[in-house]
């Protein structure tokens, strides 16, 4: 095996130095005397080695930094890398949560205008930023609905009204709450089935869990009768605002009939998404019902002598914490150079930008690629990656893909459309890089009819091959334990 192939393992010399540390400018003291994990063997390696092998990981990744990731209903766009640069200030990077609130004060007016600024994007009386993710506002929100049927004498309400093309998030967290699943199937325009719904709506209905646009990239053309209807049967509607990218700045979803929706900072709003995190899902709620936000939310208030001071209050009616201080605040500071870096109308052309360009895309793509919905679709569409007769299915495209230098989009979701795949371009991408996109697409399209092997076989220039995916994730190797041995 040649050195640059080699595991830091296989290039570790006992005795060899990584690093050089400074003389002791303390008295040294000695260890306990107590086992230390001495059965974890560490390589040493010299920093060039480190260097070197980090190096190589990194150019095996792919990320949005480095091509085309039309991840569908997760966002990959670029984050321009100002707001990265401003996370890191230290009058943010380098204070702590449990300073007093008078040494802090900056950092509260951040998180106060912030709330301020996301609860008038989507019309809401008060925002609370404090879950820690999209999944975990969703949870808040079913917690809040809860509480507030309870206090309101209405605790036979059990069943959450969930769409069929909803995230899957929807229905663990409403299982995670408490309530059961009762789905709603689409119709043939891929909008919620408005007969289904108004079947389903009854004094045991908790509330509904919209996404809008839908996970099929289309906006739901009859949200406000479907508001209605779960509001005339005394439920509540919550908003996953994990599409906000097609919205921001056009719509306001409280005017959709939305009691409570989650935003997620993480894919709307500039922090790098990927690796599991970090994210952020701040909750917007209306009425009554912000007196039963997670808190601590942060309020301005007049200060003697003039100007405003921040203090940190919990709702009266507050289901609690549901992160640790105040959520993921560098997430927080993130978002609130992107929002006033580009201010109101940035967002909007955001949005707008969005939607032409996944338009553009499943306009030039629709005849190799059936689109099941042929109708106008928002920042993401759906199509079919199946040929009949050639045994390829989305995810071989998709493994394809990766040969042209794209990362794969989203396969196999939604499920309601057979060998799905879930294109979201972003409105970050140039048109010279999606009519690249295109030509790949179009290319692939053909090799199914006249080279389908090459697919079922891909990738071939990736530094790993095709892996039985399935094995894996029932046999985890997460680690080589011969190496401790």
């Amino acid at each position: 095996m040649m050195d640059s192939e080699a595991t830091v393992y296989e290039l570790s010399v006992p005795g060899r130095p990584g690093v050089s540390l400074p003389l002791l400018d303390v008295p040294e003291t000695s260890f306990p005397d107590v086992p230390l994990r001495e059965e974890l063997r560490l390589p040493e390696l010299s920093e060039l080695d480190v260097t070197r092998h980090y190096q190589r990981l990194s150019q095996r990744n792919f990320g949005v930094d480095s091509g085309f990731y039309p991840l569908g209903s997760c966002t990959m766009k670029y984050n321009p890398k100002i707001n990265e640069a401003i996370a890191q200030m230290a009058g943010f990077a380098q204070t702590h949560p449990l300073q007093s609130e008078d040494s802090v004060q900056g950092n509260l007016e951040l998180i106060c205008r912030l709330q301020d600024w996301l609860a008038e994007i989507g019309g809401f009386d008060r925002v609370s930023l404090q879950p820690a993710a999209g999944a975990n506002g969703e949870l808040a929100a079913l917690l809040m609905m809860r509480a507030y049927h309870k206090d309101h004498g209405e605790k036979g309400r059990t069943q959450v009204l969930i769409p069929d093309s909803a995230h899957g998030t929807n229905p663990a967290s409403t299982s995670m709450a408490g309530f059961d699943v009762l789905e709603i199937p689409s119709d043939e325009r891929g909008n919620l089935n408005i007969d289904a719904l108004r079947s389903a709506c009854d004094d045991t209905v908790v509330g509904i869990m919209l996404t809008n646009p839908n996970t099929l990239g289309l906006f739901e053309e009859q949200v406000r009768e479907i508001t209605d209807i779960v509001h005339s049967c005394g439920a509540l509607v919550y908003g996953d605002g994990a599409n906000m990218n097609a919205l921001t700045g056009i719509v306001q979803p409280r005017d959709l009939g939305i009691d409570l929706m989650h935003f997620n900072l993480h894919k709307t709003f500039s922090t790098p998404h990927g690796g599991g995190g970090p994210g952020s899902g701040p909750l917007g709620a209306a009425g009554p019902l912000c007196d039963y936000l997670p808190g601590p939310i942060v309020e301005r208030r007049n200060r003697d002598g003039g100007g405003y001071c921040y203090d940190i209050v919990i709702p009266d009616r507050s289901i609690g914490r549901t992160c640790t201080y105040f959520g993921n605040f560098a997430v927080l500071v993130r978002t609130y150079a992107y929002i006033r870096m580009l201010g109101a109308e940035g967002l909007k052309q955001n949005a707008l930008h969005a939607v032409l360009n996944a338009n553009y895309l499943r306009v030039r793509l629709q005849e190799a690629y059936k689109v099941p919905f042929d109708r106008l679709c928002m920042h993401e569409f759906v199509c079919e990656g199946v040929a009949t007769g050639t045994g390829v299915r989305a995810i071989d495209i998709s493994k394809r893909l990766i040969d042209y230098g794209f990362h794969p989009p989203t396969n196999y979701f939604p499920l309601i459309v057979r060998e799905a795949l879930m294109i979201e371009p972003t409105e970050t991408e140039s048109k010279p890089t999606l009519d690249a996109y295109i030509e790949a697409m179009l290319m692939i399209a053909d090799e199914v009819r006249k080279a389908p092997d090459v697919l079922k076989s891909a990738p071939h220039t990736a530094p790993v091959g095709r892996l039985d995916e399935v094995k894996a994730a029932r046999d985890l190797k997460l680690c080589d334990p011969t190496i401790f041995t």
